[in-house]
Protein backbone atom coordinates (compact mmCIF):
# COMPACT_ATOMS: atom_id res chain seq x y z
CA UNK A 1 0.00 0.00 0.00
CA UNK A 2 1.23 3.47 -0.82
CA UNK A 3 0.50 5.84 2.03
CA UNK A 4 2.26 8.90 0.72
CA UNK A 5 2.90 10.45 -2.69
CA UNK A 6 4.67 13.65 -3.64
CA UNK A 7 4.04 15.57 -6.86
CA UNK A 8 4.93 19.02 -8.13
CA UNK A 9 2.68 21.74 -9.47
CA UNK A 10 2.95 25.15 -11.05
CA UNK A 11 0.31 26.34 -8.56
CA UNK A 12 0.79 24.04 -5.57
CA UNK A 13 -1.86 25.67 -3.38
CA UNK A 14 -4.57 25.42 -6.05
CA UNK A 15 -3.65 21.84 -6.99
CA UNK A 16 -3.75 20.84 -3.30
CA UNK A 17 -7.23 22.39 -3.00
CA UNK A 18 -8.52 20.58 -6.10
CA UNK A 19 -7.00 17.24 -5.01
CA UNK A 20 -8.57 17.79 -1.60
CA UNK A 21 -11.92 18.17 -3.35
CA UNK A 22 -11.53 15.01 -5.46
CA UNK A 23 -10.14 12.94 -2.57
CA UNK A 24 -12.35 14.47 0.14
CA UNK A 25 -9.15 15.43 1.93
CA UNK A 26 -7.87 18.46 3.81
CA UNK A 27 -5.05 20.56 2.30
CA UNK A 28 -2.68 22.42 4.60
CA UNK A 29 0.62 24.28 4.09
CA UNK A 30 3.72 22.07 4.22
CA UNK A 31 5.70 22.76 7.41
CA UNK A 32 9.14 22.44 5.76
CA UNK A 33 8.71 23.33 2.08
CA UNK A 34 7.96 26.96 1.33
CA UNK A 35 5.04 27.04 -1.07
CA UNK A 36 4.33 23.33 -0.59
CA UNK A 37 1.10 21.80 0.63
CA UNK A 38 -0.02 18.47 2.05
CA UNK A 39 -3.44 16.96 1.38
CA UNK A 40 -4.37 14.68 4.27
CA UNK A 41 -7.16 12.23 3.57
CA UNK A 42 -7.66 11.79 7.33
CA UNK A 43 -8.27 8.08 6.76
CA UNK A 44 -7.25 4.99 8.70
CA UNK A 45 -4.20 4.50 6.44
CA UNK A 46 -2.62 7.90 7.03
CA UNK A 47 -2.84 8.67 3.32
CA UNK A 48 -1.38 11.97 2.16
CA UNK A 49 -0.28 13.68 -1.03
CA UNK A 50 2.37 16.38 -0.88
CA UNK A 51 2.24 19.05 -3.59
CA UNK A 52 5.52 20.93 -4.05
CA UNK A 53 6.15 23.97 -6.22
CA UNK A 54 7.38 22.96 -9.67
CA UNK A 55 11.17 22.66 -9.66
CA UNK A 56 11.42 21.49 -6.04
CA UNK A 57 13.96 18.70 -5.63
CA UNK A 58 14.49 16.66 -2.50
CA UNK A 59 18.15 16.10 -1.70
CA UNK A 60 19.97 14.60 1.32
CA UNK A 61 20.33 17.25 4.00
CA UNK A 62 21.05 18.11 7.61
CA UNK A 63 17.58 19.36 8.63
CA UNK A 64 15.37 17.63 11.17
CA UNK A 65 13.87 15.76 8.23
CA UNK A 66 17.35 14.70 6.98
CA UNK A 67 16.56 16.21 3.60
CA UNK A 68 16.78 19.56 1.88
CA UNK A 69 14.30 21.22 -0.42
CA UNK A 70 16.14 22.84 -3.31
CA UNK A 71 14.88 24.66 -6.39
CA UNK A 72 15.90 23.63 -9.90
CA UNK A 73 15.02 26.48 -12.29
CA UNK A 74 15.71 24.24 -15.33
CA UNK A 75 13.22 21.53 -14.38
CA UNK A 76 10.93 19.99 -16.97
CA UNK A 77 7.19 20.57 -16.70
CA UNK A 78 6.69 16.80 -17.06
CA UNK A 79 7.65 13.77 -14.99
CA UNK A 80 7.41 9.99 -15.08
CA UNK A 81 5.91 10.06 -11.58
CA UNK A 82 2.27 9.03 -11.55
CA UNK A 83 -0.03 6.92 -9.40
CA UNK A 84 -3.34 5.09 -9.48
CA UNK A 85 -5.44 6.44 -6.64
CA UNK A 86 -8.83 5.26 -5.40
CA UNK A 87 -11.08 8.27 -4.89
CA UNK A 88 -14.57 8.66 -3.42
CA UNK A 89 -15.62 10.96 -6.30
CA UNK A 90 -17.81 9.76 -9.15
CA UNK A 91 -16.89 9.95 -12.83
CA UNK A 92 -19.34 12.82 -13.20
CA UNK A 93 -17.76 14.77 -10.33
CA UNK A 94 -14.28 14.26 -11.78
CA UNK A 95 -15.48 15.30 -15.24
CA UNK A 96 -17.02 18.46 -13.77
CA UNK A 97 -13.86 19.34 -11.83
CA UNK A 98 -11.60 18.65 -14.83
CA UNK A 99 -13.78 20.82 -17.08
CA UNK A 100 -13.85 23.62 -14.51
CA UNK A 101 -10.04 23.53 -14.17
CA UNK A 102 -9.40 23.12 -17.91
CA UNK A 103 -7.46 19.91 -17.18
CA UNK A 104 -7.36 17.08 -19.71
CA UNK A 105 -9.32 14.06 -18.53
CA UNK A 106 -9.79 10.80 -20.40
CA UNK A 107 -11.44 7.51 -19.56
CA UNK A 108 -9.33 4.44 -20.26
CA UNK A 109 -9.38 0.69 -19.83
CA UNK A 110 -6.67 -1.90 -19.32
CA UNK A 111 -8.69 -4.86 -18.08
CA UNK A 112 -10.26 -2.37 -15.64
CA UNK A 113 -11.70 1.09 -16.20
CA UNK A 114 -9.86 4.14 -14.91
CA UNK A 115 -9.57 7.89 -15.44
CA UNK A 116 -6.47 9.72 -16.60
CA UNK A 117 -6.47 13.17 -15.02
CA UNK A 118 -3.70 15.48 -16.20
CA UNK A 119 -3.31 17.89 -13.26
CA UNK A 120 -2.38 21.29 -14.72
CA UNK A 121 -2.19 19.37 -18.03
CA UNK A 122 1.28 18.14 -17.00
CA UNK A 123 1.09 15.71 -14.02
CA UNK A 124 -0.69 12.38 -14.58
CA UNK A 125 -2.88 10.91 -11.86
CA UNK A 126 -4.90 7.80 -12.69
CA UNK A 127 -8.11 7.75 -10.68
CA UNK A 128 -10.35 4.88 -9.67
CA UNK A 129 -13.92 5.57 -8.61
CA UNK A 130 -15.27 3.08 -6.05
CA UNK A 131 -16.70 0.92 -8.86
CA UNK A 132 -13.45 1.05 -10.81
CA UNK A 133 -11.45 0.09 -7.71
CA UNK A 134 -13.39 -3.19 -7.52
CA UNK A 135 -12.37 -3.97 -11.12
CA UNK A 136 -8.75 -2.98 -10.43
CA UNK A 137 -8.52 -5.26 -7.39
CA UNK A 138 -9.94 -8.18 -9.36
CA UNK A 139 -7.47 -7.73 -12.24
CA UNK A 140 -4.50 -7.24 -9.91
CA UNK A 141 -5.34 -10.15 -7.60
CA UNK A 142 -2.13 -12.21 -7.19
CA UNK A 143 -3.64 -15.25 -8.97
CA UNK A 144 -4.50 -13.13 -12.01
CA UNK A 145 -1.13 -11.37 -12.06
CA UNK A 146 0.64 -14.73 -12.08
CA UNK A 147 -1.33 -15.62 -15.22
CA UNK A 148 -0.44 -12.34 -16.94
CA UNK A 149 3.23 -11.91 -16.01
CA UNK A 150 6.28 -14.17 -15.79
CA UNK A 151 7.63 -14.03 -12.25
CA UNK A 152 10.85 -15.82 -11.26
CA UNK A 153 10.44 -18.88 -9.11
CA UNK A 154 11.04 -18.27 -5.41
CA UNK A 155 13.89 -20.28 -4.00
Amino acid sequence: MIHHLSVSAENSQHVAQVLGEILEGQPTPHPYSQGGYIVFLLDEHGTEIEVYPLGTELTPGDSDEKRAYTKNPATSRFTATHAIISVPASVEQIEEIAAREGWLMERASFGFDYILLWVENRQLLELLTPEMAVQYKAVTHPDNLKKLFAFPEKQ
